[in-house]
C-alpha cells in the first residue's frame, strides 16, 4: 500500500498544511533515542548528515510552488519529545516547509479537530489515529466539504496566532 502522506503530496498543486496537536510521538523511534543519548545534528556539517529521504519529496513539493506549513500546538513546559522536533526542525525549513509553534493555552478556544491532520490544496483531510503512546495506528481519507472547511479554519487560526520556528523559545 503506498504512503498516503506521499500521496497526497505528489499530487497537491497550491498548499500542504499538517498540524500536530500530540506531545511526544513514537517514543523508540531510533533517532529520538539516539538524540535523548546526545546526538544531535549540525546544520553546517555536511547536508547527507542529517537530511532524509522524505525532505527530497518536501522539496520537490515547494519548488513547484507548493506552500507547505506545519504547526505544532504544544504544552509548556514542552516535553522532550518536543525538545527533539524543535532541534530536528531546521532539516524542513532546509527543504521549503514553513514551521510554526503555537503553545496549547493559546488554542484552547480554536474549534479543532480531534486529531492531527495533513490538508491537500484546502480539497481533501488526511486524518492520523494514534495509539496512546504515539504510534500511527490508521489514517483515514475526508473529502467532506463541510469538514474540509473546518480543518482549513482551524489551521488558519492555529497558524495565525502561532510563532514562527526562529522565534518559538522552549520552555
Amino acid at each position: 500500500m503506498k504512503n498516503p502522506v506521499l500521496e497526497g503530496l505528489s499530487t497537491a498543486r497550491t498548499s500542504v498544511v499538517h498540524l500536530e496537536m500530540r506531545d511526544s510521538y513514537l517514543p523508540g523511534d531510533p533517532e529520538f533515542v539516539a538524540w535523548q543519548r546526545g546526538k544531535r545534528l549540525d546544520p553546517n556539517a555536511e547536508r547527507s548528515t542529517w537530511w532524509r529521504p522524505f525532505l527530497d519529496v518536501v522539496q520537490e513539493v515547494t519548488s513547484r510552488g507548493v506552500v507547505m506549513q506545519r504547526a505544532r500546538i504544544v504544552s509548556e513546559p514542552v516535553t522532550e519529545y518536543i525538545r527533539y522536533e524543535h532541534h530536528v526542525s531546521f532539516p524542513n525549513i532546509a527543504a521549503g516547509e514553513l514551521i510554526r509553534w503555537l503553545p496549547r493555552r493559546l488554542a484552547a478556544d480554536i474549534p479543532l479537530p480531534g486529531t492531527d491532520f495533513w490538508m491537500f490544496d484546502e480539497e481533501s483531510v488526511l486524518f492520523t489515529y494514534f495509539s496512546g503512546t504515539g504510534e500511527v495506528v490508521d489514517r483515514e481519507w475526508c473529502r467532506d466539504h463541510d469538514v474540509v472547511v473546518m480543518a482549513a479554519s482551524a489551521f488558519r487560526e492555529v497558524w495565525r496566532r502561532a510563532t514562527p520556528h526562529e522565534d518559538y523559545k522552549l520552555t
